[in-house]
């Protein structure tokens, strides 16, 4: 192994620096390679490097030359034992350092500086929180863990300039504190970054509710209460969090709320909101159908907002005409919509679809739920005839069959007798409910008052739903949002704040790969950088001094397309 020179033009301007370089033997002759980028050396380092290849040729090493002639002041000279240079401190690089570059990207960092001023501590809380941060999108854990293992086993202290013993559990929770009363202007400020960066439209707005759970009992926050678990934990506590995207899942705004708030009662201070945030502007709201009820619909209608919304399930039996009739228009394979007006004459149009996948999986579902409860309702029969059972006994049976086969439950019609202290049981299908069940299996109803759209623009607008459903997939999955280990309100509030900041940098890295043509899968992208690793070059010298430099390992051909690609340049060398 040897060290030489190499040069690069960037920006009109000659760069030099050092690289660590191997010989290797191939079919084809001697090849060489180099195994690290050394960066930049200083004068007072090139002591102790090499001596010139001039110099003695009966050394018990190698001698290279290393420095031409023109540096001054003349360059002193030493040996390296080249056999035993060495690596070590293999630290975690490309995934903090390209956080770092998104970070960058939004001027979080130039914000939050601008934001929380530095005073008289030690660390700054801009720089604090953007541990946080960094930490989530790379290494979701707890602020302990961050700062007992993962924060000094990475580049970041070298990358943020904080040394890994001025990062402790009680700072990192202090900077939660700080964090949280800019949330607000903090939303705002990444709205205009994201909007200028890509290009944003607002003037289609997805909404979506999901519920996240405590462990601990969180007996002091008022917010964590029982209610419905999307995460199946309904043994534990839990917050809801409202979210709103734009149609390509950009993130424009999140607002917390108790745990037993129903998704209905979300939307109306979510709009609220925004409209106070960002002005009332000609946009269109986009949410599921257990966001309306009859006085969110009036709330949208009297403030002249604009709304496409899924319509309940039960509302399909009024258009039974509609889906009888052939005039469907095939939107793409297996799917098929029309538009039909208001039944009670109001400015609504509702858009009528019909899914080939969703009827195969609605059919298949009924069917099942069908057996099951044939099945159930069989033994209860044979149980009958055993034992002598009351008539409230089968009663309570029947009822909890049904309510757990619901969608076949309104097919049976269950007849519970008690004669002569015996209790018999015997069931009918309904012929007229298996075929409306046949005729609107994959069939679904959405309604709007946008009335200058094609059936098939309203259905794409409301299918971006998926884009929110996501967002909180990657909140859950990636980021470990849940479970929520913080007891105080206020620190709850801040740990899904920066969650919703580490989205934010997920999304960046997604519209910059989606632009480079890099596909649509930024976690690919992001687990390929952050195999790149930062270690220390260690150069022992006949004169027993270690020459140290810390470097960046070479990255592979793949991370060097992927870098190229998104516009990031790697550094070589990083400062001690």
């Amino acid at each position: 192994m040897f060290i030489r020179p190499c040069y690069r033009r960037k920006n009109g301007k000659n760069h030099a620096y050092w690289a660590w370089v191997e010989s290797y033997r191939t079919d084809h002759g001697p090849r060489q390679r180099v195994v690290s980028y050394l960066g930049q050396l200083k004068e007072s380092e090139r002591l102790g490097i090499q001596q010139a290849a001039n110099g003695n040729k009966t050394s018990a090493f190698k001698q290279l030359y290393l420095f031409g002639t023109d540096n001054k002041p003349e360059p002193q000279w030493t040996e390296v034992d080249t056999a035993h240079i060495r690596v070590e401190n293999q630290l975690d690089f490309g995934g903090p350092w390209l956080a770092l570059q998104l970070i960058h990207q939004l001027k979080l960092d130039q914000w939050l500086e601008a934001a929380l001023p530095s005073g008289r501590e030690e660390i700054a809380w801009s720089k604090m929180i953007l541990v946080l941060v960094i930490c989530r999108l790379c290494h979701p854990s707890s602020e302990l863990y961050i700062a007992e293992h993962y924060y000094p086993g990475t580049a970041l202290p070298e990358l943020l300039g904080i040394p890994a013993d001025k990062v402790y559990d009680e700072r990192l929770y202090r900077a939660l504190d700080k964090l949280l009363p800019h949330k607000n202007a903090l939303e705002k400020h990444l709205k205009e970054q994201l909007g200028t960066l890509f290009d944003l439209k607002y003037d289609l707005l997805l909404y979506d509710v999901t519920s996240t759970y405590f462990e601990g009992q969180c007996q002091s926050n008022p917010m964590a209460q029982r209610g419905y678990s999307r995460d199946k934990r309904s043994d534990c506590k839990q917050i809801c969090i409202g979210l709103v995207v734009t149609k390509c899942g950009m993130p424009l705004g999140h607002e917390v709320f108790e745990g037993n708030t129903h998704d209905v009662k979300t939307w109306r201070e979510m709009v609220t909101t925004m409209e106070a945030r960002y002005g009332k502007a000609d946009r269109i709201w986009c949410g599921d159908r257990g966001m309306m009820s009859k006085e969110n619909l009036e709330f949208m209608q009297s403030g002249h907002r604009k709304y496409i919304i899924g319509a309940s399930k039960s509302t399909l039996k009024k258009f039974e005409q509609q889906l009888l009739q052939d005039d469907w228009k095939t939107i793409r394979d297996g799917l098929e919509v029309k538009l039909c007006p208001s039944p009670e004459g109001e400015e609504e149009t509702y858009i009528l679809c019909r899914s080939r996948d969703r009827k195969e999986k609605e059919k298949a579902m009924h069917e099942r739920f069908e057996q099951r409860t044939d099945a159930a309702l069989e033994k209860i029969k044979n149980g009958c005839k055993k034992r002598r059972y009351k008539k409230e006994t089968i009663d309570r049976r029947v009822g909890s069959i049904m309510a757990k086969n619901s969608r076949a439950a309104g097919l049976f019609e269950v007849e519970v007798k008690e004669t002569d202290g015996r209790t018999t049981i015997n069931w009918s299908k309904k012929e007229n409910w298996s075929a409306w069940a046949t005729l609107s299996e994959g069939c679904y109803l959405l309604r709007t008052n946008v009335t200058d759209w094609s059936a098939e623009d309203l259905w794409q607008a409301y299918i971006q739903l998926t884009e929110a459903e996501a967002a909180f997939r990657i909140h859950k999955s990636d980021l470990k949002i849940r479970p929520v280990w913080h007891q105080k309100k206020d620190r709850v509030l801040s740990h899904i704040l920066v969650c919703f900041l580490a989205y934010a940098l997920w999304k960046t890295l997604h519209q910059m790969a989606k632009a480079a043509g890099l596909g649509d899968e930024p976690r690919r992208i992001f687990d390929e950088l952050s195999k790149i690793s930062l270690v220390d070059v260690v150069l022992p010298t006949r004169k027993n001094v270690d020459i140290r430099r810390r470097c960046v390992r070479k990255p592979t051909e793949h991370q060097v397309i992927l870098l190229s690609r998104l516009g990031l340049d790697l550094p070589q060398q990083i400062k001690r």
